[in-house]
């Protein structure tokens, strides 16, 4: 049952770092792993999972979380962006269970989102324009703000924006999931070499099933 815990912290964990991940890509490039974004736009959407795995569409889905997670708490090359952006995410979501009112309101967005998604792909301007001004309306309210980082003219571009924006909710989201399931900040520090293997193991374990 430990491990079983200790590998939901992990998964969560990578749910954030990929968010982050895929946040920096799009501020400083303009472009981003698509499969990755869409395993983050399905775990915001999947309110109701029957498992962690559940909620991102399979572990496979998480790759690009598990090598960034490696890579932060486990490598020597530290990338202080990507370790910002999540630990804002993990700021946010504590000050947003203070706010019942204003998880209500999400919620509800999220689900008139999903009723446009019938209509309209998950992926597309409109549902994605829809989830990003929930972010607006509710955590950018918050005097406490995530500064991205990156090229004016990404940051400027509007598809861009609604595209960070639904990232950064998707990523909270993920933190809610992480401190569900025992995650905590102290964790960075003193459990840290327990997560990097787990996330290892499972990133081996997917290099095995694709040969």
């Amino acid at each position: 049952m430990k491990k079983i815990s200790i590998e939901n912290r992990t998964l969560a964990l990578a749910g954030m770092f990929q968010t982050a991940e895929l946040v920096q890509q799009i501020s400083q490039k303009g472009l981003f792993d698509q499969t990755s974004f869409d395993a983050s736009l399905h775990s915001l959407l999947k309110i109701d999972a029957d498992s962690v795995i559940d909620v991102y569409g399979g572990v496979n889905r998480l790759k690009t979380g598990l090598r960034v997670l490696v890579e932060q708490l486990g490598g020597e090359r530290k990338n202080t962006e990507n370790m910002h952006y999540v630990l804002g995410m993990i700021f946010l979501e504590q000050k947003l269970t203070k706010h019942p009112e204003m998880i209500k309101h999400i919620q509800e967005g999220i689900q008139t989102a999903k009723i446009k998604i019938e209509e309209h792909s998950a992926n597309s301007p409109e549902v994605l324009n829809d989830l990003a001004t929930i972010y607006t309306k509710t955590i950018s309210k918050f005097d406490y703000r995530i500064k991205i980082n990156g090229e004016k003219h990404f940051l400027e571009n509007q598809s861009h924006v609604d595209k960070m924006r639904v990232l950064l909710l998707a990523g909270i989201r993920s933190s809610v999931l992480w401190q569900q399931k025992g995650g905590r900040k102290w964790q960075f520090i003193f459990s840290r070499k327990k997560t990097v293997h787990v996330a290892y193991d499972l990133l081996n374990s997917l290099s095995a099933n694709d040969e």
